[in-house]
């Protein structure tokens, strides 16, 4: 579920990001399998009114991106110069779109031929392509179009950026665009998701300046820092639904909300700043633990490894193997029949992609 950003030496490959990519694969296999199960806590579920782990999973994905593409970027524009570099970075993502497309699928706009004939063009085109088409892959490929101007940039030019962006998010959520969201079948922001997924994308890129010079021990405490201010951010922000009504704190993350949601609420579905903020420095804090585990204990696992370095492929065939796999386990099941068939998929899943890795088979863009 990445753009596979590899560098040409496996010397100068950071086994921490390989490890912490690879965890979000299987973190990702566990809660879009299970999620279905009503035996399954909500903590483990995507859900519209707060932030669960489920839900901490898609920013890790933007994290790395935002991580490797900061990294290969800096080197092409150092190797062989600007244009080159951008040009080529550009019809990556734009190659990832198709690809994202193609995987998602389009919207029906009608159910028969004498409704479609009373459609206007635009709303064909807003039916088609508002949906469930803007899930992962699209979303990585148009949020790395929309930071591409900016991520080999100075800090605080991607600083000014990222708060207009957000800024941006909130000022149109609160205008309309948070209950067209609430109205329309859509998932993980809309099509406007793109302004809000720039925080985690950012924060990766700003998790590669701090452990570039590969010192762990000088790294660990400002991604730990980071961390910190995004998620206190995340969760201040969350408070405006609380402040709304004359409160000043609401329940944690983790913990549902006893309040309606609005457009301050931590909600994956609508993309909400507050949710972004906090998705983001969660990633760093997941990510410092590798940094000490891997960089620092030299440990690491060959299942991550496996999922980490062929991700793009894993996220695309994961999906079809769940399809079939999740048909033996009715949705009431007990715990025991779900993790039974979760364990089946992932390991079916897991050794179809350790095939392709012995025969070197990866699908990079």
């Amino acid at each position: 579920m990445r753009i596979d950003h590899q560098i040409d030496a496996e010397k100068e490959r950071l086994v921490s990001l390989d490890q912490f990519r690879g965890y979000t694969v299987a973190a990702m296999f566990l809660v879009n399998f299970i999620g279905g199960y009503l035996a399954i806590h909500d903590l483990f579920k995507h859900n519209k009114s707060s932030c669960s782990y489920a839900d901490t999973i898609m920013p890790h994905f933007f994290f790395a991106v935002g991580f490797s593409f900061r990294l290969t970027l800096l080197r092409r524009i150092e190797r062989g110069g600007a244009k080159p570099a951008y040009r080529k970075a550009a019809f990556r993502y734009l190659t990832l779109l198709a690809i994202g497309v193609l995987v998602h699928g389009l919207g029906r706009p009608a159910k028969t031929w004498i409704e479609f004939q009373g459609l206007a063009w635009g709303e064909i085109m807003i039916r088609s392509f508002t949906g469930e088409t803007f899930q992962a892959l699209v979303h990585i490929a148009i949020t790395g179009l929309f930071v591409l101007p900016v991520i080999a940039a100075a800090g605080w030019k991607r600083w000014i950026f990222l708060l207009v962006a957000a800024g941006l998010h909130l000022g149109l959520s609160h205008g309309f665009y948070y209950e067209w969201i609430q109205t329309n079948r859509t998932i993980d922001g809309g099509v406007l998701g793109f302004l809000s997924w720039t925080i985690p994308t950012l924060a990766g890129a700003l998790a590669y300046d701090i452990v570039k010079e590969r010192d762990w021990k000088k790294s660990l405490g400002p991604l730990i820092l980071w961390a910190i201010v995004f998620m206190t951010a995340g969760y201040a922000l969350s408070c405006g639904n609380a402040m709304v009504r004359g409160e000043i704190w609401l329940e944690p993350p983790f913990v549902r909300p006893s309040h309606a949601v609005d457009i301050w609420t931590m909600s994956q579905k609508s993309g909400a700043i507050s949710y972004q903020a906090f998705g983001a420095g969660f990633s760093l804090l997941v990510f410092s633990l590798f940094v000490v585990l891997c960089d620092g204990f030299s440990w690491s696992l060959s299942v991550f490894r496996t999922l980490g370095q062929n991700a793009l492929l894993a996220y695309i065939l994961h999906g079809f193997i769940a399809h079939h796999i999740a048909k033996l386990a009715p949705k009431d099941s007990p715990l025991w029949m779900v993790m039974a068939v979760f364990t089946l998929f992932f390991t079916l899943t897991w050794l179809t992609m350790r095939q392709l890795e012995k025969k070197g088979i990866y699908l990079k863009l």
